[in-house]
Order: structure tokens, then sequence, then C-alpha cells
């Protein structure tokens, strides 16, 4: 298989910091392009780091390149948003959907993309129906290959600390043997891992990939 080229959004998240180092060590990968908001310390090679605003659909369609494979791994919270719904949906849909709108013109041919495990488009819960509203919209552009990670509980070392984040992880841990294996909580490694093996197969169609998909079992 030739060297593929990856872009990866949301590089500096507990996932994709974890995608961005497999990626780099990884030989069939020649050149990995993050899009990210501020500079980042790291220097390689295969790295390239490129500046861009979000909300600048030209630059952003323009700093996005050309290459094989899109990782999406952006993501938010409520805390970092203050509750504001418009905000959230600014980061949490229009940036996977714009990065797969510009992606698709530009000739990739593999979108993936870190979504949940209770994504679904007719959920009354904000969050469910936002990620599914997401997936269907990414699906309708068609990639080749679009493959959709749906982790329950993502666990990893994190540069911010939530208290409540932190009660849920250990009560979690506690009751994982109990919990149906989509609902089992999956180490942030595990999911990069399962991304990368994806794009190297490139398996054509749609895939979900929960737990069990995941960690290969």
């Amino acid at each position: 298989m030739n060297q593929q080229t990856a872009v990866i959004i949301g590089a500096t998240g507990l996932t994709g910091s974890l995608l961005l180092e497999q990626l780099l060590n990884d030989d069939a990968f020649s050149t990995v392009r993050i899009l990210v908001r501020k500079p980042v310390s790291l220097q390689h090679p295969k790295l390239q780091t490129v500046i861009v605003d979000f909300n600048n659909y030209e630059a952003f369609q323009q700093k996005l390149g050309t290459g094989d494979c899109i990782f999406c791994c952006i993501g938010t919270t409520n805390a970092n948003v203050k509750g504001d719904e418009t905000e959230y949906r600014k980061i949490d849909f229009d940036i996977p959907v714009n990065a797969a709108r510009f992606g698709k013109a530009a000739g990739f041919t593999q979108y993936l993309i870190v979504s949940a495990a209770t994504a679904n488009s007719s959920s009354r819960i904000f969050y469910n129906r936002l990620k599914g509203e997401v997936e269907e919209v990414i699906a309708s552009y068609n990639y080749e290959c679009f493959h959709i990670m749906r982790p329950s509980f993502i666990l990893g070392n994190r540069k911010e600390q939530r208290m409540g984040e932190k009660i849920f992880k250990a009560l979690f841990q506690s009751v994982s043997f109990l919990l149906p294996s989509g609902w089992k909580p999956i180490e942030a490694s595990v999911i990069a891992g399962a991304m990368i093996r994806a794009a190297k197969q490139a398996q054509p169609g749609m895939h979900l990939y929960y737990y069990k998909e995941m960690v290969g079992k």
C-alpha cells in the first residue's frame, strides 16, 4: 500500500494527541497534517502544523489541503461553552461537517470520526442528537470509506481535570464487568489505534465501531 497523507482535526485533545503520536510512528503514513487554533511545541519530520480559524471557511478549506484520510477527534464540553448550545454546535457540528465537506471537494477518500455510543439524530437529548446529526450529514457526502467510532466513556490522562468526570470514571470502572460491551469505558489510545487500523484497511462503505470492534475482540 502507498503511504498516506493524514489530516487530524482535534489533535490537541485526549484522543487526538494519542492518535497523532501513533500516526507519526506508523510507516503507512508519510505526512500528518494537524489543523490547530494555536501553535504546538511538537516537531517531527512527518508533521505539518497548520494554524487555522475554523470560523473562516475559506481559510479552513484552503488550509485543509489535499490528502487521503481525515481523522476528526474534535469535541468540547458543556463546561467549556458554559452551557451555550449554539457554541457547542459550532464546535461539535460545524467543524466536523465542514472538514468533511471541504475534504470531499479536495479528493480525500476516507473520513474517520470519534462520535458517541449514544449518537441518535432523533434523541431528545441535545448531545446525543447532535452526534447523530453529525454522522448523518457526513454520511451524505458519500466518502469511499466512512468510519464512525462510537465509544462510551473515554479513559485517559486529560489536561483538564474534571471532578464530575473523575466520579463517572471511578463508577464506570467499578461496574465495567456488568456493562454490555457497547457501554464499557475504553482507553483513548485504543480508539486511536482502531482509527488507524480502519484507515489502513480502507474498507469501502460506512462502518460503525463500538467497544468490541475498537478493541479488536
